[in-house]
């Protein structure tokens, strides 16, 4: 990760050196993305916070009572968990940090760690259609459109519903039912009890506010997201000072997604501006709609999703609104083949290596094809049904 986001930026540099990206398409795009970077550190400040504050081992522990060894109300309960924070705390907070107490709950109370392992990636992308701050790329849409994150959620809750559902059906054949988790039941664990109880609380409604200002306030979401991050550092800087380091800052992130943005400018003015139209199409109707989620969800998987679903809003017509949120649905529920269709993606096989859990990609890419097809057709069709 740290050599990508490295490579990804002097790509980009070098572009903008050479002139191959004139200087103000590079320009026009730092200043769409300033407010994005600001709201993406503060918020995997939050979250990091968070995690070490262990809000998210509580929740955890408490799933897998509430489910008392029935691995089906486990299973309803963990697409739940990973569904909330994904769409609350943006889908890479998920991968990076729900991932590994998810991992750490598998091996406390002896169940398999991949079914829970693919619940996290897979809900980190299919449950990131709702608000503004479940995904970078929501913002840009939502900001085109010209809805507040109450009525980006208004419109796209119905198709995420649909995405949610097709994903749990293809978790369950694939990773959760008894043939392949290999067990009937499990032991529920003891109750986490956090040693800072000060933190826990601040910490948890520090998240709990920031999601309230995010729907009800008109308010942009780095400032939401800076305040929310301040109350917890200011906690911590009380509590315990010693977490307080630089390396809370995602910087790989910071400076992959300038560099992300200045190779698509590039690639953008040169010639996939006009391969994209053609393949998007003009067309506002139901066929624009699910092209548009088709050709997302497919280039996402070959290329990246943010930079196609970049590519892909300056090909779409101005005036094509519902066709921008079918490319969002493909851009945002398709990526789930290939390890480096989203970020998260990356992210998430990071933690898993980490923690030493071997997913087989061929079964990932597979599965991952099944699930793609599925969840972008019944999401895209709940979009377009719902015009």
């Amino acid at each position: 990760m740290d050599w990508l986001a490295v490579g990804v930026l002097t790509c980009g540099l070098l572009f903008l050196a050479t002139g191959l990206l004139p200087p103000a398409p590079a320009r026009e795009a730092m200043e769409r993305i300033a407010p994005l970077l600001a709201f993406l550190g503060t918020v995997i400040v939050l979250a990091e916070l968070t995690s070490r504050a262990e809000v998210f081992d509580v929740v955890a522990s408490a799933v897998a009572r509430a489910g008392r060894g029935r691995y089906g109300v486990l299973f309803v309960l963990c697409v739940l968990f990973a569904s909330v924070t994904t769409i609350a705390l943006n889908l890479d907070t998920t991968a990076v940090l729900l991932t590994p107490v998810m991992l750490a709950l598998a091996s406390r109370v002896g169940i398999a760690a991949v079914p829970l392992a693919m619940t996290t990636v897979w809900l980190a992308n299919t449950a990131s259609l709702l608000l503004p701050v479940s995904n970078l790329t929501n913002l840009l849409a939502a900001d085109r459109v010209a809805l507040s994150p109450a009525g980006l959620a208004a419109r796209m809750w119905i198709p995420q519903l649909a995405a949610v559902a097709v994903t749990m059906g293809c978790l369950w054949l694939f990773y959760w039912r008894r043939g392949r988790r290999g067990a009937r039941s499990y032991r529920p664990p003891e109750p986490h009890r956090p040693p800072d109880r000060v933190l826990f609380r601040v910490c948890a409604l520090a998240c709990a506010g920031f999601l309230l200002v995010i729907l009800l306030a008109a308010v942009p979401l780095w400032v939401a997201s800076a305040s929310a991050a301040a109350v917890a550092v200011a906690a911590f800087a009380v509590r315990r000072r010693s977490v307080l380091r630089l390396s809370l800052v995602p910087w790989r992130l910071l400076v992959l997604v300038p560099g992300l943005f200045l190779v698509v400018e590039t690639v953008d003015v040169n010639g996939l501006h006009g391969a994209l139209a053609a393949a998007v199409g003009t067309d506002g109707g139901v066929a624009g709609m699910l092209r548009a989620a088709g050709v997302g969800g497919a280039l996402s998987n070959v290329l990246n999703n943010l930079p196609v679903y970049l590519a892909g809003e300056a090909a779409v017509p101005a005036g094509n609104h519902d066709q921008l949120l079918a490319l969002l649905v493909g851009t945002n529920a398709g990526p789930v083949i290939t390890p480096w269709a989203s970020l998260a993606t990356l992210l998430w096989f990071e933690r898993c290596h980490a923690q030493g859990v071997a997913v087989p990609v061929g079964r990932f890419v597979g599965t991952g094809a099944v699930l793609a097809a599925g969840a972008v057709l019944a999401a895209s069709a709940a979009l377009a049904a719902t015009r």
